[in-house]
């Protein structure tokens, strides 16, 4: 037993990784908003949003992990120096740092995978026949964020990929499993969390320019630079917070979904830091922090606020 327990350690230590609870708030973000505006439907249910927030669990850590061996066999987690490593960047690094074999990596991408699906089966026979096609394609996108042939996130595709995934897809998806139809509002509520996620996703691929480039990886910062990069990201957030803006004037969204601008300080904040310091700033300011906060406030403030005006 003492000789297989440092395996075991290293396993659950790999396994941690590619499970780490703090993976799901992307998807929990979009529920929220998914979910909220219908929250009043007669047919909402609670026992469905937990299976499908398990379903979604399921599919992060699948996706974790399969895209764990595309960016080390394409060198990039390799290339990223100790200096340039954060929580919120450079991989999940099972691989690099040989917590877990490719064998057992791929292993907990299927897995989990083949749970997620079924789990999603599921939710088609059982609850919302609909659900099929909206599944199918997130399904498509999410391996094609790193996985063959697209590998979108190597073509400066991956940021589209992430505002279509975590803003429409995932909150329609639930938006549709809780009431059954397809729901503007949700649509219209969700493109600015996409947004919002995909930023926090623009401020992660900073630390992992160089490896990036040097492995092929041309995400739009990548392509861009840091500094153009780095003027970018106050369009992406003016972008978010405009559409929030004209919703309720325009739209004929409830007023209350305005409580999504509590997100706006901590994205000012992180816009400050990225202009200034746009080579340092993940070694020394928490600006990956703030912008996970942003769309964390943002689906917060929303959900609420349609839950109190619907």
């Amino acid at each position: 037993m003492a000789l297989t327990r440092p395996m075991d350690n290293q396993f659950n230590a790999g396994l941690w990784r590619l499970a780490d609870p703090k993976i799901s708030i992307t998807s929990l973000a979009a529920m929220t908003v998914g979910a909220a505006p219908v929250a009043g439907h007669p047919d909402f249910s609670w026992p469905w949003l937990a299976v499908m927030g398990l379903a979604m669990f399921c599919m992060e850590v699948a996706k974790n992990a399969w895209g764990d061996v595309y960016d080390y066999d394409s060198g990039t987690d390799l290339a990223v120096q100790p200096e340039d490593r954060t929580n919120f960047s450079g991989g999940k690094r099972v691989l690099v740092d040989e917590l877990l074999s490719r064998r057992q990596t791929w292993g907990i991408a299927f897995g989990f995978g083949a749970v997620g699906i079924a789990l999603g089966a599921l939710m088609v026979l059982l609850r919302e026949p609909g659900l099929f096609w909206l599944g199918t394609t997130g399904l498509v996108l999410g391996w094609s964020y790193h996985g063959p042939p697209l590998q979108l996130a190597y073509r400066g595709l991956g940021e589209l990929d992430v505002v279509l995934c975590y803003g429409p897809l995932v909150a329609l998806s639930t938006g549709m499993l809780m009431s059954h139809s397809v729901s503007s509002d949700v649509f219209w509520l969700s493109l600015p969390l996409g947004i919002f996620i995909a930023a926090f996703l623009w401020v992660n691929e900073f630390p992992d320019f160089h490896a990036d480039r040097s492995a092929g990886k041309y995400n739009l910062v990548a392509r861009l630079g840091k500094h153009r990069a780095s003027r970018l990201l106050p369009v992406i957030y003016l972008a978010g917070f405009g559409l929030l803006l004209v919703y309720p004037l325009l739209g004929g969204l409830p007023k209350p979904v305005w409580l999504g601008f509590s997100a706006l300080p901590s994205a000012l904040l992180a816009q400050y830091w990225t202009w200034h310091e746009p080579d340092t700033f993940h070694r020394n300011r928490p600006v990956q922090p703030l912008t996970l906060l942003t769309f964390v406030l943002y689906a917060a403030g929303v959900g609420v606020g349609a839950v109190l005006g619907y």
